[in-house]
């Protein structure tokens, strides 16, 4: 292989499952041959100063909402064989420390998350484009499992958000681009063996290409 890495994009709506999808890819490959970027260390910090009923009312799941230089930048350091320094998005979170997160460059890339199809720069530069199609009560029903407990939000705030910010945003801003995607994957289980084969058989082609091993 040549020096630039494969790229591969990942997106998916909230709830689609690109974490658990992630896990499961991440562990067929050793550490080194594999760098993650995620959309989410990039989002404009605005809500630490913010009321609790200000922050329900903020529409987080907009494009705008998202630091696309940096993030560009970052990925094309990536590419360059350059060391990426960030400080990691706490959600919000005024109690969290950030940690400081180095990602060093390696033959594989991968950049997640919910706009990367929709930045045309950065849809531009992947060379494998993954989306995760998950029905839309599905997804709701692991928003709620995820928000209530990892996060502390009630429940109104997180039907709320959903209703008004994360579907039109899903529908807008990503759905559009899942018939362009190399693979689209449909995940409304949740049986962890249909991931785990389905990336398996992802991660054994790229080895095979990439002549990994």
């Amino acid at each position: 292989m040549n020096n630039k890495p494969f790229v591969i994009g990942i997106a998916g709506g909230s709830g689609s499952g690109k974490t658990f999808f992630l896990h499961c890819f991440l562990n067929h490959f050793e550490k080194d041959d594999v760098c993650l970027v995620s959309q989410d260390d990039y989002y404009i910090p605005v809500a630490h100063n913010m009321t609790p009923e200000e922050n329900k009312l903020y529409n987080f799941d907009l494009p705008a909402t998202i630091d696309k230089d940096h993030f560009l930048d970052d990925i094309d350091k990536l590419i360059r064989g350059e060391v990426v320094q960030k400080k990691e998005y706490t959600f919000n979170n005024p109690n969290a420390v950030p940690k400081l997160l180095e990602i060093k460059p390696a033959p594989i890339l991968i950049i997640e998350g919910l706009f990367i199809l929709h930045f045309e720069e950065i849809a531009a530069a992947m060379d494998l484009k993954i989306f995760i199609d998950t029905e839309e009560e599905v997804a709701l029903k692991r928003r709620l499992k995820r928000d209530l407990i990892e996060r502390g939000y009630s429940e109104d705030d997180v039907l709320y958000k959903w209703h008004n910010h994360v579907v039109p945003s899903y529908r807008q801003y990503l759905l559009p681009y899942r018939d362009a995607c190399s693979r689209v994957i449909t995940n409304n289980t949740q049986l962890a063996e249909d991931i785990i084969k389905i990336t398996e058989e992802i991660s054994g082609d790229l080895k095979q290409r990439l002549e990994f091993r």
